[in-house]
């Protein structure tokens, strides 16, 4: 029976968070709205409209959303050319493709920075498919990515591991019904990712690579 390992991208293959969290704190700021760090680095993972009523509440004025959204595209588009993808990310896809896995992305990123994001992973041929923030009309939390993502290569949850790096992609891999794994490259505690459903936790891609036989994504 076909497999599937559904993959995160921001902050699981690519080391973005901290590039999101400055331009959303300036996007922000430049709207003339004082956001911690922190507060921002913990909403990474929602899509653009999501993490803004996350951080101002539902009293703001809707009208800036738009601006502030495209603040935050225009800032962090300045480093599209240069995204780093954490070591060993595109060997990790190659290796469970060669393996039988259908390699699919879950992206909260659509459009060109998906493709800077694919860009930088270099491994579109591992890669079957991609389920970005365009495709569906909810995004993580809501498990419609996952599940569209598995719609994509018609494999079960059942037979299906998600890794992500922050608890919305925990909340929505285990609301799709998936096994999922976390990984602390994004900055998230490891504790936060065990309670919102993690069964295991790795450093980064690298790790799981390493550790494969020893992990949901072990050979059946």
């Amino acid at each position: 029976m076909p497999r599937a390992a559904v993959f995160d991208v921001d902050g699981t293959l690519v080391d973005t968070n901290h590039l999101h969290v400055t331009a959303w704190w300036e996007a922000l700021r430049q709207a003339g709205h004082t956001v911690p760090m922190h507060a921002i680095h913990r909403a990474i993972g929602l899509g653009s409209d999501d993490l803004i009523a996350h951080l101002l509440g539902d009293g703001r004025d809707r009208d800036e959303d738009d601006t502030i959204s495209a603040g935050h595209k225009a800032l962090y588009g300045t480093f599209s050319d240069r995204l780093p993808a954490f070591q060993e990310a595109g060997n990790l896809l190659r290796v469970l493709a060669d393996n039988g896995w259908s390699v699919v992305l879950a992206t909260s990123a659509g459009g060109k920075e998906l493709e800077a994001l694919r860009r930088a992973i270099d491994a579109d041929d591992a890669i079957s498919s991609s389920a970005s923030a365009d495709d569906v009309e909810a995004g993580k939390p809501a498990p419609d990515p996952v599940q569209h993502a598995l719609d994509l290569v018609g494999v079960p949850a059942e037979r299906a591991v998600f890794v992500g790096d922050t608890v919305w992609d925990m909340h929505a891999g285990c609301g799709a019904g998936v096994t999922c794994v976390g990984v602390l490259c994004g900055g998230i505690p490891r504790g936060d990712l065990e309670d919102a459903g993690a069964v295991a936790i790795f450093n980064d891609p690298s790790h799981l690579l390493q550790s494969l036989d020893d992990s949901p994504l072990a050979n059946a």
